[in-house]
């Protein structure tokens, strides 16, 4: 698998593992399916593992760290996040998370981009992980925080990065326009994009990632298939659209995106994970998985080769920017 960097940023490998089915996102996933999980992975050749201390309230970093015990550390890369600390909750322990993850309330989640804060989060993090440093801290969806994490949530991972207990420091959240301003003002190396580089929406393409690639800042993509609407061969009755029920005007252009695969001897989910990559500043795309099945069929995917004429028509019917990255494929390959 293809290793990519930017000017400021650690090589990492084309397909990243997103490690939130480790923390029983959504239902429970075995202890067997999470280490089959990664075992797949790394097989497939992904040597870029991102994860949170979010994810199951830190039984996704526990499980990332004991799936890759042994393996050489120079070898891969691993990402996570701070600004939700995790604290303690003995009194919650009896109920069910309200996080999203399948897991006791044992700690809640407390929103903290102060210098305290943070060096607790990823000392946490590191010790879950049984890791002496990671490779990229992002700080974890700072969307109402942005005072806090632009000043004070920076400063200190460059603290960090400067005495290489991290290699990369960055942002990850749902949207551009913050991404964008953390890109223009602060001295971040990478940053998470989710949900907004993709076939279907294209937000990230206006400000962040030119100003990324100018600034050799990386881009990891994340969200690809905008929550599920792109990950089936054909948009599904009742599939979402970042997390909610998918419009009827949506469903409708990922279909006729669909359409457009099809007739080029693609899948919509092929073409989902290739996309973002066709951007120079996009340095990984991350998927999720639960199973080693699901880890394979993401490498699978990636390796599909996906035809230039197949961008040409999108373009041509306005499905996608008519000037998308710099009109090249993955292989260095014109568009026009």
């Amino acid at each position: 698998m293809r290793l990519r960097s930017s000017t400021r940023t650690p090589e990492l490998t084309e397909l990243g593992l997103g490690a939130a089915h480790l923390g029983n996102l959504g239902r429970v996933t075995s202890e067997e399916d999470a280490r089959g999980t990664v075992d797949a992975a790394w097989l497939s050749g992904v040597r870029y593992f991102d994860t949170a201390p979010h994810y199951g309230l830190g039984l996704a970093e526990r499980r990332l760290g004991a799936a890759l015990a042994g393996r050489p550390r120079a070898k891969y890369a691993v990402s996570t996040k701070v600004g939700r600390l995790l604290v303690e909750s003995p009194e919650t322990a009896h109920l069910d998370d309200d996080g999203g993850f399948a897991v006791p309330a044992t700690h809640r989640r407390n929103w903290d981009f102060s210098r305290d804060g943070i060096l607790r989060s990823l000392e946490g993090s590191l010790e879950r992980l049984g890791l002496d440093y990671v490779d990229i801290v992002y700080l974890h969806d700072p969307d109402n925080h942005w005072q806090q994490a632009s000043t004070t949530g920076v400063d200190t991972l460059v603290e960090l990065r400067d005495e290489g207990v991290v290699k990369a420091v960055g942002a990850g959240m749902n949207q551009a326009a913050m991404l964008t301003e953390f890109v223009r003002r602060c001295d971040v190396d990478v940053v998470m994009v989710a949900g907004r580089h993709t076939l279907l929406d294209h937000t990230a393409q206006d400000e962040l990632l030119p100003l990324a690639h100018a600034r050799g800042v990386g881009v990891v993509a994340a969200a690809v298939y905008n929550s599920g609407l792109l990950a089936a061969p054909r948009p599904l009755a009742g599939a979402t659209y970042d997390y909610l029920p998918a419009s009827g005007e949506v469903s409708a252009r990922a279909a006729t995106i669909a359409d457009v695969c099809e007739r080029h001897g693609v899948t919509l989910p092929e073409a989902a994970v290739a996309y973002p990559l066709l951007h120079p500043a996009v340095t990984s795309v991350v998927l999720g998985a639960r199973d080693a099945g699901q880890s394979r069929t993401n490498a699978h995917r990636l390796a599909a080769g996906v035809p230039d004429a197949l961008w040409a028509e999108l373009i041509a019917l306005g499905l996608l920017p008519a000037e998308p990255a710099d009109r090249t494929t993955r292989n260095g390959r014109s568009l026009a």
